[in-house]
């Protein structure tokens, strides 16, 4: 069952992302889904989903220094008459297809040696750290292009 709920939030995401990349990138729009997305720290109140406190940092670590890399390599912003959007290559929808496959590949082995919480919420702080660095860098990537592009709204 986890893994069909992962494949649904999958797809959830790649149709979420193709509907972004058609509307301008503003900086609420950069900061609006990690601080969403930090709502979900909740769950660790629950005993059920506690994890050790050195995986939780190896987690974030794997995600933001690992697998944001091909998430940044593949797509950037660009200035598109008086807004700023972002461009992706091809390469980014396979990227995230591969990447959905690896969750599912260490999932169902760590599905074993986990509780489904634990594995959910070692992999939601991995994801976290994930789109934090790609936000991040999205974050200061706006702020230059607009800084060189003055007719540009810089705090839209």
């Amino acid at each position: 069952m986890s893994i069909l709920s992962s494949i649904a939030g999958f797809f959830a995401v790649m149709a979420w992302r193709i509907r972004e990349g058609r509307t301008a990138v503003t900086i609420r729009k950069i900061i609006i889904p990690p601080l969403g997305m930090a709502t979900g720290f909740c769950m660790f109140i629950a005993p059920m989903f506690r994890i050790p406190l050195l995986w939780a940092v190896a987690a974030f670590l794997v995600g933001a220094l690992l697998l944001a890399y091909p998430i940044l390599r593949t797509s950037k912003l660009t200035i598109v008459g008086d807004s700023v959007m972002m461009q992706r290559s091809n390469a980014f929808f396979l990227v995230l297809i591969v990447l959905a496959v690896i969750r599912i590949a260490a999932r169902g082995y760590l599905d074993t040696v986990l509780t489904v919480e634990q594995s959910g919420g070692l992999f939601f702080i991995l994801a976290f750290g994930m789109i934090v660095r790609w936000r991040v860098t999205m974050l200061l990537e706006y702020r230059r292009i607009t800084r060189t592009a003055p007719q540009l709204p810089e705090a839209a």
